[in-house]
């Protein structure tokens, strides 16, 4: 065989074991797939041609907490067969496996760890984004952990540690100053090195002698080695790190604070927020590194910036599965009964565990709270009753216990259904007028802008209400702008005309708020109105701004009597969607955007991320140009 052939047949080898990791991964991380697949392609260089890496090869991963981003390092790193050449640095200086003076720099730990000066290794320093190097305000953090991590970063080659070599010069001259000077007694001081000084030296200085030898040696030698070393060439004096494979992992908040919504994470529809933090790109990332770090220190991590999104339904639902399967095996080994899990089990978990922002850690624990000793207490009641090896116990779930069923019997055990018990909305009048206030909302607004709300729902954990949640746009127009202050309105104007001005209540308030935010930034700000110049208040002299604001108050509340109507009319008009809508929230508590079609008898087909018809219109303008010249 000759040698191209045998480096083909090499490579095909790694490059098929590459894609039987991919597929492991697969089945043990739940809805990060095209993460792995990111992941993959972007160590294929490095793991199946390592020969021709001459810098670090760098991966970052960027995305919210518990979604998997140390998990699926450290399991690649073992499946790629590199665990005993693996380093995990927690930037954050809670590194472990490492002593405290070792701990104090990243080559330190690459000296006490596996990985070999000049060969491959990986190394991962997780809790990235709390390493900031500036603060808020643009200023300069001190930060005395892990300095080398930015020589690292650029090209692998670590220079020695010289200002720790000058301190062991220093300390030599001062035992010597002080043995001149010891009585008669003491005149056999000595300078001795400390272990970890010793084990700086070897490793700086490149030695091959054991530590207890070098520990061992006199001032003279020591000195003696200094010197040979200043005196030697560059390349003797740098670390060679250059072939690593460099994970940096982090949880960069800034770039989730826009996609916040009105209520709070127990609430939010896991598959709306995966769909919002799926549209984040590496512009994203890099604008949140800029609040954390200076402009070289950003260019350094490169831009290989793999972004976790949240997870979806069923990647939760996967995990619930799981986790339901594990519970019931373990119980049934440990008392020999076999625990059929209904599907309300699960719902009932996901119900209260889940919470999209935070992540996978929510729900371990509650899975543990809810079948940990869920299952134990259904185990320890039907083996009081005589229940046998074997024989077969269900568990079902009604949102504020599990009950557990035996030969016709029955017991109810509680359990921490918490979030269900706060959804419960028992009171009919409330739930009439949340269901009116927020059907009212969706229907404006679907009938405007020609889609569904990603969210509507009235059965809300986190405070006295319900809520409408909409796509977000990229551009809004002056129209855009007016249908979402109709929007704004649709909920007070649906309350006055099913129960009349009377009862319409207090609910409102926060919509008229925003819509009168809009109104005034529309003609204040952007030169919607009569006026074309900004106004604002400004007690700066700087500012250059028109401060005299009284004269739009008129048109603004102009503005809102005139979309308050238009929104009572659109809803007259389509009175029977309106209690369709609302029918739906009575019963279900929510309408999904997959629902909202169906329940109104809507056509509503507009893509998400549709703007108004600007490349028409330009067309048409180019149209009327031409024939304007003909004439």
């Amino acid at each position: 065989m000759n040698d191209s052939q045998e480096l083909r047949e090499q490579l095909a080898q790694r490059n098929q074991h590459l894609q039987e990791i991919a597929a492991q991964l697969k089945t043990e991380l739940f809805g990060i797939d095209t993460i792995i697949d990111r992941v993959i392609d972007s160590v294929r260089a490095w793991y199946v041609l390592p020969e021709l890496v001459s810098r670090p090869v760098i991966v970052c991963l960027w995305g919210l907490t518990g979604t998997g981003k140390t998990q699926l390092v450290r399991r690649l790193a073992q499946l790629l067969g590199f665990y005993d050449r693996f380093v995990e640095v927690q930037m954050d200086g809670f590194s472990n496996g490492a002593s405290w003076r070792g701990a104090q720099s990243v080559s330190g730990m690459l000296a006490q760890s596996g990985v070999r000066e000049g060969e491959p290794g990986i190394l991962a320093l997780d809790e990235f984004q709390r390493f900031r190097t500036i603060n808020d305000k643009r200023g300069e953090v001190r930060v005395e952990r892990y300095q080398d991590v930015w020589a690292l970063l650029s090209d692998g080659r670590l220079p020695p540690a010289l200002s720790l070599l000058g301190n062991i010069e220093s300390s030599i001259a001062e035992a010597a100053y002080d043995a001149e000077r010891a009585e008669a007694s003491d005149a056999k001081l000595h300078f001795k090195l400390r272990s970890w000084e010793a084990q700086e030296l070897q490793r700086n200085l490149k030695l091959d002698e054991p530590l207890m030898e070098i520990m061992a040696w006199t001032p003279e030698e020591i000195q003696q080695r200094l010197r040979a070393f200043r005196e030697s060439g560059q390349l003797q004096w740098e670390t060679d790190y250059s072939r690593l494979l460099v994970f940096v992992c982090g949880n960069l908040d800034e770039m989730y604070e826009d996609l916040a919504t009105s209520v709070d994470d127990c609430d939010s529809d896991a598959d709306t927020f995966n769909a919002l933090t799926s549209k984040l790109s590496v512009i994203d990332v890099k604008q949140a590194l800029n609040r954390r770090f200076k402009p070289e220190q950003v260019a350094r991590l490169g831009n290989e910036h793999v972004i976790y999104p949240s997870l979806s339904r069923r990647a939760y639902e996967q995990l619930i599965e799981q986790g339901c399967a594990r519970y019931a095996r373990e119980t049934e080994a440990r008392c020999g009964l076999h625990f059929e899990l209904d599907p309300s089990v699960r719902e009932q978990i996901y119900a209260n565990a889940v919470f999209p922002a935070q992540g996978t850690r929510p729900l371990f624990s509650s899975l543990h709270a809810i079948l940990g000793a869920g299952l134990a207490k259904a185990a320890l009641w039907a083996l009081e009753r005589g229940a046998a090896a074997g024989e077969s116990v269900g568990l079902t779930a009604d949102g504020r216990s599990l009950i557990a069923h035996w030969r016709g019997q029955s017991h109810a055990i509680a359990a921490p259904f918490e979030i269900s018990r706060l959804r419960q909305r028992s009171n009919a009048d409330f739930r009439a007028l949340l269901a009116v206030h927020e059907a009212g909302h969706g229907l404006v607004h679907a009938l405007l802008f020609g889609r569904a709300p990603q969210e509507i729902k009235i059965h809300v954990a986190s405070f006295e209400g319900g809520y409408n949640a909409y796509t977000s746009r990229k551009v809004w127009s002056r129209r855009n702008l007016l249908d979402s202050i109709c929007t704004s309105l649709a909920g007070r104007a649906a309350e006055r005309l099913v129960f009349g001005p009377e009862m319409s209540s207090s609910g409102a308030e926060s919509d008229l708020r925003k819509a009168t935010e809009t109104a005034a930034r529309m003609l204040r700000h952007l030169g919607h109105g009569q006026r074309i110049g900004r106004s604002d208040v400004s007690n700066n002299s700087d500012d250059n701004l028109c401060t005299d604001v009284e004269a739009s108050n008129g048109p603004i509340e102009a503005l809102l009597q005139a979309e308050h109507a238009r929104a009572t009319r659109l809803i007259e008009t389509h009175r029977d969607a309106l209690l369709a809508l609302v029918d739906e929230l009575m019963e279900q508590g929510q309408v999904t955007p997959a629902r909202f079609a169906a329940v109104v008898g809507l056509p509503l087909e507009r893509p998400e991320d549709a703007l108004d018809p600007y490349a028409q219109r330009l067309a048409e303008f180019r149209k009327e140009g031409r024939e304007r010249l003909r004439a």
